[in-house]
């Protein structure tokens, strides 16, 4: 009954073209690749291990794309890919041009990366850090620290700029991290390009929806933006589009609906659940 319930549900948002799917199908793909971050067979062998398989991948402007999959898939070493943190064979390309034909500080404008973890041990005070920033920004000092401040009250870690970063928590850590980010992209118009990896570990409930809604509407002002989850309600909430992977590849690939179904959450991470859409929002709900 759950199952034929879903299904009926699932077969109306279909038909109502959701923002990935016959829209973007129907698109000619020799005309999107200016809009594209693109992986193209791409793999990723680690100590022995095949960590990506021969992965193509294409993500767009106005998207945020959650890469999910189970511990050890693929997902980080996924966006490690497109900055060159790992060695890989195969292809990466932003808005058309090799990533490795870039220039770095005209990368540094367009991209930038909130990691998983941060080495950064300095004595630094919160302002300080979300200040390193904008080291390639051409601002003057009144207008950076007016952008510090603005990105420090987004990332709601005004109230510690004075703090010193290593006396902070985990959460606070990474909420500092993401107002540096959102710095060092402040001069790059719409063609941001934000890649997060488990940017909500360490977070409270409140930030995580605080963080996964900037990441959103950058997203919908025009951005690229990739986000690595493991929360798949998370994900089915704030994702345009979601990206399943298993064993290096990828299993899925499409809308929350299409993406996340019963039938593939058990093949990808060996639990049985049930799934239904949201009766307000329609994206899926797991449990």
């Amino acid at each position: 009954m759950v199952s034929a319930l879903y299904n009926s549900i699932h077969n109306t948002f279909k038909r109502r073209r959701l923002k990935f799917g016959s829209d973007r199908a129907s698109f000619d793909p020799s005309n999107q690749d200016n809009d594209q971050l693109s992986l193209h067979d791409v793999s990723v062998n680690l100590g022995g291990r095949q960590l990506l398989d021969r992965v193509n991948l294409s993500l767009h402007k106005g998207e945020l794309t959650v890469l999910l999959g189970p511990n050890g898939t693929g997902k980080s070493s996924l966006l490690k890919t497109f900055t060159s943190e790992v060695p890989f064979s195969g292809s990466t390309k932003l808005f058309g041009k090799p990533l490795n034909q870039w220039p770095s500080h005209a990368l540094a404008k367009q991209l930038g990366v909130l990691p998983q973890h941060s080495q950064l041990t300095f004595n630094f005070t919160v302002r300080e850090v979300v200040e390193l920033g904008g080291l390639g920004l051409s601002a003057e000092k009144v207008q950076l620290n007016h952008i510090v401040c603005r990105n420090m009250m987004k990332c709601d870690v005004y109230h510690l700029a004075d703090r010193s970063y290593p006396t902070l928590s985990g959460g606070e850590k990474q909420r500092v991290h993401f107002a540096r980010v959102l710095t060092q992209l402040e001069q790059s118009g719409r063609d941001k390009v934000l890649l997060m990896d488990e940017p909500t570990s360490a977070l409270d409930i409140q930030h995580q929806h605080r963080t996964l809604t900037i990441a959103k509407e950058i997203a919908h002002a025009g951005g690229i933006v990739v986000v690595v989850l493991h929360d798949l309600n998370l994900a089915a909430q704030y994702a345009d589009r979601i990206v399943l992977l298993d064993g290096g590849q990828i299993v899925e690939n499409g809308a929350p609906l299409q993406a996340l179904t019963p039938m593939s959450i058990e093949r990808v991470y060996h639990h049985s659940v049930n799934v239904m859409p949201h009766p307000l929002h329609g994206y899926p709900v797991v449990y």
